[in-house]
């Protein structure tokens, strides 16, 4: 890692090189939820059914991608980052051609494990490449793929996929896949440390109660989120009343604004993340608990919902940069493995915060979803405040 206190042109080529990789493995992800009743008319299967091909994704990936990462510490990181570009090309064609659910399922399966490693790479080779002071500037913008992926990847692929079918779709994330592996080809060093070690002392990280609370930090930070914002659909038709013709420009704002919230991530990032924070999570306990009164007004509502969407990241590029530091400090041969539990966290928070909100949903007034969601950012920021005492010692 070098040590000057500026970005260089070859910096900033890296950086958004890897945020182009993240924006088409963020495409590639998250488009699946807008042509859902596409495959399931193109393969006759029921929409319920073709809806597990997005949970199957998000539990290999939890499940995948630290083994993974695990397994190839060992190998040069350009080599593995070309290689798996290459796999996430080869999925993503067979899956334009999947003949059937069952082919299709397993095929995003192994685009899961590949999305993963790749995402824990570029976030890997980011914060080794660049000076040590830039690395909240460089994270946040590999994150910002993403951002940029829900805002403008997915609808594309969305109206594509309605108009010429689902597996244009994904012939379309094949072509950008060619797009990121020039890049990766291009750009990303050769000179980039790899470590020999055994799986064991890889996975003895995921033991040390350090890691996990940092782990469960991003979880239950983005768990408090997807507890409201899972069922913002039914609460701008039902509790706001907003006319159906409203919902898709208010979606596209929401992903828009979080555009600035990625670009605060990594201001934040930049000094004490860890103690800021923790009243980044009081603010969005407030924030989120503060829907139960605002939705009985339409303007106040939907301004409450974009300073939700602002609050919803703002915690990304920090517990990322913090848990390759945890790593440093208490098992330096698992960065690798460190760098992956972020995007990890990140995919158990949405499905415990999905879950946890249907429960609420389905037994108790619908705008409970506002005080559960900020009770769970309420533990997130006494969790956080655990761990930055711990810190200080």
């Amino acid at each position: 890692m070098t040590t000057s206190s500026t970005l260089s042109r070859t910096d900033w080529t890296l950086i958004l090189s890897l945020a182009l990789l993240t924006f088409v493995l963020g495409t590639s992800e998250f488009v699946i939820v807008g042509i859902l009743p596409d495959i399931a008319d193109g393969l006759s299967i029921s929409i319920a059914t073709a809806g597990t091909l997005v949970s199957a994704f998000a539990i290999t990936f939890a499940i995948g991608t630290p083994l993974t990462m695990s397994l190839t510490s060992h190998l040069p990181k350009r080599k593995l980052m070309l290689v798996l570009t290459a796999l996430f090309i080869v999925f993503n064609l067979f899956s334009s051609l999947a003949p059937t659910y069952g082919i299709l399922l397993v095929l995003r399966m192994m685009t899961a494990v590949v999305t993963g490693v790749l995402i824990s790479l570029a976030m890997l080779v980011a914060s080794e490449s660049v000076p040590t002071g830039k690395r909240g500037i460089a994270v946040s913008f590999i994150f910002g793929g993403f951002t940029m992926a829900n805002v403008f990847g997915v609808p594309l692929g969305t109206f594509i996929g309605q108009r010429a079918g689902w597996e244009t779709t994904f012939l379309l994330t094949t072509a950008l896949g060619v797009v990121a592996f020039l890049a990766v080809y291009r750009v990303v060093p050769s000179q980039l440390t790899s470590v020999k070690t055994s799986i064991a002392d890889q996975l003895r990280l995921l033991t040390n109660p350090r890691i996990l609370i940092a782990f469960f930090i991003p979880a239950f930070g983005f768990g408090a989120t997807y507890v409201v914002y899972t069922y913002l659909v039914p609460i701008l038709k039902g509790v706001l009343g907003v006319p159906v013709s409203w919902i898709s420009p208010i979606l596209f704002a929401y992903g828009f604004i979080s555009i600035f919230s990625n670009m605060a991530a990594g201001k934040i990032a930049s000094h004490n993340p860890i103690g800021r924070l923790r009243y980044v999570f009081l603010i969005q306990a407030l924030v989120l608990a503060a829907l139960y009164v605002t939705t009985s007004n339409v303007t106040l509502g939907l301004i409450n919902i974009a300073f939700m969407s602002f609050m919803a990241i703002l915690l990304t590029t920090s517990t990322q940069i913090y848990l390759i530091d945890l790593a440093e400090k208490f098992n330096p041969d698992a960065k690798g493995l460190a760098s992956s539990l972020m995007p990890v966290a990140s995919n158990v928070g949405i499905g415990m915060g999905s879950a946890l909100g249907g429960l609420v949903y389905a037994n108790a007034p619908v705008m409970t979803l506002a005080l559960v969601g900020g009770a769970v950012a309420l533990l997130t920021a006494l969790l956080t405040t655990v761990s930055y005492k711990l810190d200080q010692r």
